[in-house]
């Protein structure tokens, strides 16, 4: 973690992907990221895969560095405490409805300078998630082998939830953009974030959309070709499959010499009258020919050849590999600053954990941190931000208004 945004509190409550990215990437900036859930949990807290005793490692890991806060949200002081929380921090991160008691007119009511960042479905309120704005899209119809018929073939979902992180990493931008604005003008921002409006303002920044009204119809699938330049997989005589990019003339003399197949390109540049080495559109056009050439040359050699080649001539590729594979890979993981010793989890199984993404010249990335256990700082920030003196915490959590720390329940059996 690094200490950039170590003065910044913020109120999150939320669920699922999203939501939780743009607080996680915060508290990896040192922000105090203090998270409200529901007594036992939200929509989010059992979500899969789960370890014997119940515990959500996808939640483990998009709630690290933050705090908790456990209040019952069904009850009316269960949401003035909540609202309460927000106005006090003044920056509140949410994903639930702007109809809702967390709409910006209750958390701005008495705070002329609040800023919220809500994540909605579309841009006119009706529901969405990543993969229902991702079949909106048009990626999905454009995936899967070249020789799929156009018309009939089946949509390929993605795996990864691409437009969630995508749409979190935004909001935390937003957050810090509305923030800016404040300092400058004392205003505050009602900020609203339609996951829908990042995939689609996606393709358009992308020139996808664009490029399907000129040509005036879709792209072709093209299996595992990359659009518009050079680049497939491949495999070894052992049979390893592996990726080759090709983008600029640097890239593309790699790997030819790599490979040793000067020759037969020149002997297809010949045939063809282009040149390659400087013209991603060549290259392109004329993919199924050099596919043929780099494929002949990889089948002649072992994969452990193939990479110390590649590698000291400069190219650009990488073997594929399972994600169990890669969770395990060394240079991937064990020797990759990125990650750090495992803190203690509440799950209780040890493993890498991920500092922030940036690298700060000069500055300690410091260990990453666990998540919380829910409502694990419930009376600290009860008291801390609302002044709440012990006796009042305890009658609230009497009541079932408040819960402490779940850390010895097993949530199996609970």
């Amino acid at each position: 973690m690094y200490q950039l945004l170590k003065d910044l509190s913020i109120v999150e409550v939320s669920s699922f992907v999203a939501s939780p990215t743009a607080g996680l990437y915060c508290a990896q900036m040192g922000a105090e990221v203090i998270r409200v859930d529901q007594i036992g949990g939200g929509l989010d807290y059992d979500r899969y895969m789960q370890t014997a005793e119940g515990r959500s490692l996808a939640w483990e890991n998009l709630n690290r560095a933050k705090k908790s806060v456990a209040l019952d949200l069904r009850s009316a002081e269960g949401r003035e405490l909540c609202v309460e929380l927000a106005r006090k921090t003044g920056q509140l991160i949410t994903n639930l409805p702007e109809k809702s008691f967390l709409s910006h007119a209750a958390v701005s009511d008495g705070r002329p300078d609040m800023i919220s960042v809500r994540i909605m479905g579309w841009h006119d309120g009706r529901q969405a998630m990543d993969f229902t704005v991702n079949a909106a899209s048009g990626y999905p119809l454009m995936t899967g082998p070249a020789e799929w018929d156009q018309d009939s073939a089946p949509p390929v979902n993605q795996v990864l939830p691409a437009w969630d992180f995508i749409t979190g990493a935004y909001c935390a931008f937003a957050l810090m953009a509305a923030i800016h604005h404040r300092t400058a003008t004392g205003e505050g921002s009602e900020v609203r974030v339609p996951l829908g409006d990042v995939a689609i303002g996606t393709v358009a920044n992308s020139g996808a959309m664009a490029e399907m009204l000129y040509r005036g119809g879709d792209r072709p699938r093209l299996g595992n070709a990359i659009w518009g330049a050079l680049g497939r997989d491949f495999e070894s005589r052992d049979g390893k499959r592996f990726m080759v990019a090709v983008l600029t003339p640097n890239q593309w003399n790699a790997m030819v010499g790599a490979l040793n197949i000067a020759e037969p390109i020149a002997a297809l540049e010949a045939e063809t009258g282009v040149e390659f080495a400087r013209s991603d559109h060549n290259r392109f056009v004329h993919r199924e020919a050099l596919f043929a050439i780099v494929q002949g040359a990889a089948e002649k050699l072992d994969y452990t050849d193939l990479a110390e080649r590649l590698t000291k001539a400069g190219a650009t590729f990488e073997r594929y590999r399972t994600m169990f594979e890669a969770a395990n890979d060394p240079v991937l993981v064990a020797d990759n600053p990125l990650f750090g010793p495992s803190p203690a989890n509440p799950s209780g199984f040890e493993y890498p954990a991920a500092r922030s993404f940036a690298h700060l010249g000069g500055k300690a990335a410091g260990q990453p941190e666990p998540a919380p256990y829910l409502g694990q700082h419930s009376e600290e920030v009860l008291s801390e931000r609302l002044g709440l003196s012990s006796g009042s915490i305890h009658a609230l959590i009497d009541r079932g208004v408040v819960a402490g720390s779940d850390q010895f329940t097993n949530l199996r059996s609970a």
